[in-house]
């Protein structure tokens, strides 16, 4: 997933909360929410581990930007459809918050 794309993500915390990002390179940004370092989003710093369930491909920064606002003017309930329709399971151990 490195590459010189840019990636909207929606990654689940381990309190079934959803946080939604932008990245580069994938693999290593999801590697820094759930590391130690201080390089996670604040908000998942203290909801580890997280898990990628849904990635969407920009064309570039501004697109990917313009995305993950519309993504996060979602309700939690269309949020959960999104990554649904993605194929991806989007509510494994049950529905929280």
């Amino acid at each position: 997933m490195s590459s010189n794309a840019w990636w909207v993500y929606i990654v689940r915390c381990a309190d079934g909360s959803l946080y939604t990002g932008i990245a580069r390179d994938l693999d290593r940004r999801i590697a820094a929410h759930n590391g130690t370092g201080a390089a996670g989003a604040n908000y998942t710093r203290a909801r580890r581990p997280v898990r990628l369930v849904y990635r969407e491909a920009a064309q570039g920064r501004s697109a990917a930007s313009r995305r993950e606002y519309e993504i996060k003017q979602l309700t939690r309930e269309e949020k959960l459809a999104l990554v649904l329709r993605s194929g991806a399971a989007a509510d494994e151990g049950g529905d929280q918050q």
